[in-house]
Parts: structure tokens; sequence; C-alpha cells
């Protein structure tokens, strides 16, 4: 229980500290695509030792309306996100661990406030390169989940979909990554994925037994990753990410789409535009779908 609490207290005092000096706009392109692409973390052959990177972010928006003709609604929203980038490199042997915590609330005029993004990311990566650098063994450890309670508003009442550590997903895939160029690589292995449900209540959601908490698969990942500046100081970041349980069928692989185009204004302003599918049978047989369109302050800690 007081774990979430940390997590939410360490999330909320990085972004008090945002007093740093603004990143540069390559860097900061640089470190919104390292972190965005979770599953798929790149390390540079230029680097050399140890590199830190620590990026806050704060994005909002806001509404009023009052005796106006066209009709709108009063809103209110704010999400906060905070980045973090350890790279280690010497020789042929590399290390990353990325994080990526974002959380934000709208309020809506008469509909109170709700949840609009909500992350707990944790992504590590170990590699080996060959003497072909294109070629390299790697493992991945990561963790994903959530701060706070997630609800289906179109239910009379609410439906409660998730929660902290409901679910939470650990994985962990051993292979062979391939980089022929600086915009694309492509990853396969073998894989393990653990599905944890603290709340019980939601056990069969996410495809565990009823009253089950934990959930252990099997199976192999396939990992594709594309990334170009397409025009000064804007980038697209494009990644498939695949997992297929070696117990089921083919068809019932997860497939995660995720694509991002993100920009630098200025030195103090940033744009992002995220589109991602996701399908995953044990949640649902209709495909996810999320979209996000953001103008915010970033900072850089390091």
């Amino acid at each position: 229980m007081y774990a979430k609490y940390v997590l939410l207290t360490v999330f909320l005092l990085s972004l008090a500290a945002i007093t740093g000096y603004a990143q540069s706009d390559q860097d900061y392109v640089d470190m919104i695509y390292a972190t965005s692409a979770e599953s798929d973390i790149i390390l540079q052959d230029t680097t050399n030792g140890w590199h830190f990177e620590w990026v806050g972010g704060l994005n909002g928006s806001q509404a009023t309306y009052r005796n106006w003709s066209q009709g709108g609604v009063n809103t209110i929203s704010m999400t906060a996100s905070t980045l973090f980038n350890l790279k280690y490199r010497r020789n042929q042997f590399g290390y990353q661990l990325v994080t990526n915590f974002r959380y934000g609330q709208a309020r809506i005029e008469g509909e109170g406030t709700r949840k609009t993004d909500d992350k707990i990311a944790l992504a590590n990566k170990f590699s080996y390169l060959f003497k072909d650098e294109r070629f390299n063994i790697f493992g991945n450890i990561n963790f994903t989940t959530q701060f706070d309670k997630g609800y289906d508003y179109n239910k009379d009442p609410k439906l409660l979909l998730s929660r902290f550590m409901a679910p939470a997903y650990l994985s962990q895939v051993l292979g062979l990554g391939f980089h022929p160029a600086e915009y694309f690589s492509a990853e396969a292995g073998l894989a393990m994925k653990e599905t944890i449900v603290r709340d019980t209540t939601l056990s069969e959601r996410y495809g565990l037994e009823p009253r089950e908490k934990f959930r252990f698969e099997p199976g192999y990942s396939l990992i594709f990753n594309f990334e170009k500046k397409i025009v000064s100081n804007v980038r697209l970041v494009s990644t498939v990410e695949t997992f297929t349980n070696l117990k089921e069928s083919v068809r019932k692989t997860d497939i995660n789409f995720s694509n991002e185009v993100v920009g630098k204004i200025n030195d103090y302003l940033n744009t992002s535009f995220q589109f991602v599918l996701v399908y995953d049978e044990d949640f649902s047989r209709e495909v996810q779908l999320k979209q996000v369109l953001s103008v915010g302050f970033s900072y850089s800690f390091l």
C-alpha cells in the first residue's frame, strides 16, 4: 500500500525541483526518443563510461465559457512527467536504465475530476556488441504499472478498470539485436512475462483465474523500432512490439504499435503527438486506442 505513495511522493518532489537550465533542442528531442520507446533502448556508439539525463515536464490546458454563443464546457487539465536516463558503456559492454513517470488529471464542469494519463515504467537493458557492431546480444528487464485508479466512465455507476499494481507487468527478454542503420533496429528473443493483479476483483479482467494474483507466461518477443528526424527539431518515433505465449495460439499475440512525433518549439516549450494501438486479448478482443496531443514546458536537471 505504501509503495504507491512513496513513488508518487518521489515523482512530485522531482517535479517541484524543476529549477535547472533548459536543454538544447537536439538534446531534449534525443532524451524524449530514448524514453518514448521503452522496450527498445539503444546505446549510441559515442557513449563511453557513465552518462546521465533527467528531464521534467508540465503540460496543461484550460478553457472557460460564459454566455458564449457556440457553447462549451469549462475544463482545466494538467499532466506532469519526469524522465530519467542512465547509460554506461565500456568497450563492447553496455547498460541502460530508463524510468518514465507520468500523471495527469482533468477537471470537467459537471463531471468532476478524471484521470487523463498515468504511467510508471522502468526499463533495464544489458548488451554485448559483436565485432560487427550491427549485431548484439541483449537482455531486458522491464516493469510497468500505474499510480492511481482508472475507471470506465461510460458505465453507470463507473466501472473500476485498474489501480496501482493491478495490473503490473514484469518482463524479461534475452535475444539478438540487429541495428543496420541509425534510424532502424530490430530485436528478437525468448521472453518471460509476469502479470501481477493485487486487487483480485480485477483478476479475470487481465486473463487470470478468479481470485488469482499472479500469472506467468513463457514466450518470444519481436521488436521493431524506427526513429528519424522529419523536419528541423522534430522526430518521428515508431515502435512495434509483440509477445507470443508459447502455450497459446499465434492469433493471440499481444501487439503494441506506438507512434510519437516530438518537437521543440524553443528553449522552454515542447510539443508532442502520440498515437498508440494495443491488442491484448487478455483484456479485450477489441483494439485499444490512445491519442494525445500536448504542448508544455520542459527542463533538464542533468
